[in-house]
């Protein structure tokens, strides 16, 4: 596949996205504007999601004990997903954070990414690997889970190379990759990172850690293509992190490693960039065709609209019907903004 030499950034010039630490927090400076120039939506952060539970005597029983959320999303009935490092790594809340239930404990997978020291990393290769066994975590697999628009539930474990398909029962109904084996083909994955899904049904998924590509299947999971390789030029990655589709059909990939957004057609083919995103690890696509990188606010051009006050950052986010807004953040917590 050829790409252009170079891709038309001017718009998007500007100061990119420095993140710190297991909150992934990120400083934000769009082109041409200042955060002080930038307005924040109208949102307000809740003081506490979810509600705390309740002890045998009625008594408030603590802030709920997440591993890392890695991820969020929202299920047909406007309940919120929260896929964490942990017990119970799937757990079910309503929007306004009554806990409703739990799943999947031994489902996701005890390995835990971890990335190389930039000194000891091969030539054009990964930066990351994956430990194994006591030196792992508990559910260390998980990251991401997504809701598609017929109701199903996706869930990305990374260290164990595969993707799971539920439907509303909780049945797993499709496996994408092979369970424990790494590879670059048609029916392995290595380390893969979030699954997006097309218009017309077909679905991708970034396989970030350990290769630097996006696969494209049809909804039965049968393969159809795949692009990308390691490095920094147009359609290349560092970190292909998570993705979403337009109704278009356009692919959005957050490059993480290399501090921008690409954007793909259908196929594959590079159309742009912005590079003015900073390492951002999590996107979604808003019923209005706009997408949150991170807690900023973008149209389909990149363009900055607005942000979240505080600027949040988070590994991954959702948004419910009403507009609240939902971010995972891998300092064990879930950031609630309501819509004002």
């Amino acid at each position: 596949m050829k790409f252009p030499k170079h891709s038309n950034n001017k718009k998007h010039a500007g100061v990119r996205l420095c993140c710190f630490g297991v909150l992934s927090l990120c400083i934000f400076s769009a082109a041409g504007l200042s955060q002080s120039s930038v307005p924040d939506l109208r949102y307000k952060e809740a003081p506490e999601w979810p509600i705390q539970a309740a002890s045998v005597a009625g008594t408030p029983a603590g802030p709920w004990n997440f591993g890392q959320v890695a991820a969020v999303a929202t299920t047909t009935s406007g309940h919120i997903l929260v896929l964490h490092r942990g017990a119970h790594p799937l757990m079910e809340f309503d929007s306004g954070g009554k806990f409703i239930s739990s799943w999947g404990n031994g489902m996701i997978s005890e390995g835990k990414v971890t990335s190389f020291a930039p000194g000891d990393r091969p030539a054009g290769g990964s930066g990351y690997t994956a430990v194994y066994g006591p030196p792992g975590c508990y559910s260390c697999g998980a990251h991401s889970v997504r809701v598609d628009p017929q109701g199903n539930i996706w869930v990305v474990d990374a260290a164990a190379h595969v993707i799971y398909k539920m439907n509303q029962r909780r049945e797993v109904v499709m496996q994408l990759g092979t369970k424990g084996v790494s590879g670059g083909g048609a029916d392995n994955f290595n380390l893969p990172t979030d699954v997006g899904f097309a218009p017309h049904g077909d679905l991708y998924v970034s396989d970030g850690y350990g290769s630097a590509r996006v696969v494209k299947y049809t909804r039965d999971g049968k393969y159809i293509l795949q692009w990308g390789t390691r490095g920094t030029g147009p359609g290349e990655f560092g970190l292909p992190h998570n993705l979403v589709v337009d109704a278009q059909g356009k692919v959005y990939v957050t490059d993480r490693d290399n501090q921008r957004v690409q954007v793909f057609d259908s196929n594959g083919k590079f159309l742009d960039q912005w590079t003015d995103t900073g390492g951002v690890s999590t996107l979604f696509m808003t019923k209005d065709q706009q997408i949150w990188t991170g807690g900023v606010l973008r149209n389909l051009k990149g363009e900055v609209v607005a942000r979240l006050p505080g600027n949040p950052g988070g590994h991954g986010t959702t948004v419910t019907e009403s507009g609240d807004v939902f971010i995972a953040q891998l300092g064990r917590v879930v950031q609630k903004f309501v819509k004002q």
